[in-house]
């Protein structure tokens, strides 16, 4: 494990999810220009808001090698960003178009792409170490977003937190113990804009109540 943030990374050939490492291994070999490796964090260290989404996109993150670019999901989240201040520099799609966050921090449950977008439950309890490492030393972070029931219950079981206690619902909004606020979103994937499950104003308004609410919480 190496990282140069405060919290270990997996290393570029992690080996802990023999799935995850075989396909790994075909897309290096299928396309050896693309990142092909577990995907870090992305934004500021020191944010309030951290975002966690489920895993690489294939042909965006995973291509890339920077969360949620080069996808449709990353065209929603990063425009959505922009609208509330926390973006500089123009969204290009690739990791060198000088965009940058300010005061929010993207991470993933899992930090491998998987087969059809979809990790298996062991795959995301053993990745789920990394996210257990970041949230403990996120002394910034007051917010939380999760996006999708899967991203939602690994900052639970990061935190050692039941899932009946805390369930998943989009627009919900839930206080931690630790008193961080856990807000949830449907994922803002292609599937769920073109199917109506998530419009870009429902997206825009979970935001909109953890600023909110964030604002009414001493820091």
């Amino acid at each position: 494990m190496s990282s140069a943030l405060p919290f270990p990374l997996p290393d570029h050939d992690c080996p802990l999810c023999p799935r995850l490492v075989q396909f790994r291994q075909t897309q290096r070999a299928a396309h050896p220009d693309w990142h092909n490796a577990p995907v870090p964090p992305f934004g500021d260290p020191a944010a309030a808001l951290l975002i966690v989404g489920l895993a690489p996109g294939l042909r965006g993150a995973n291509r890339t090698g920077r969360p949620f670019t080069g996808d449709y999901a990353g065209d929603l989240l990063y425009a959505t960003l922009a609208k509330f201040g926390y973006t500089t520099g123009q969204y290009a799609g690739h990791r060198d178009d000088g965009f940058a966050l300010h005061g929010v921090r993207i991470t993933n449950a899992v930090r491998c792409v998987p087969p059809q977008n979809r990790p298996d439950p062991r795959e995301i309890a053993t990745c789920g170490q990394f996210l257990t490492a970041e949230l403990a030393v996120a002394s910034h972070v007051r917010g939380i977003v999760a996006l999708g029931a899967i991203a939602h219950n690994a900052v639970l079981a990061a935190k050692g937190l039941r899932r009946t206690t805390y369930p998943f619902g989009h627009a919900a909004l839930h206080e931690l113990p630790d008193g961080l606020l856990l807000a949830d979103s449907y994922h803002c994937s292609r599937l769920n804009t073109n199917t109506g499950t998530l419009t870009p104003a429902m997206f825009e308004a979970v935001f909109v109540t953890l600023r909110e609410r964030l604002n009414r919480v001493p820091a």
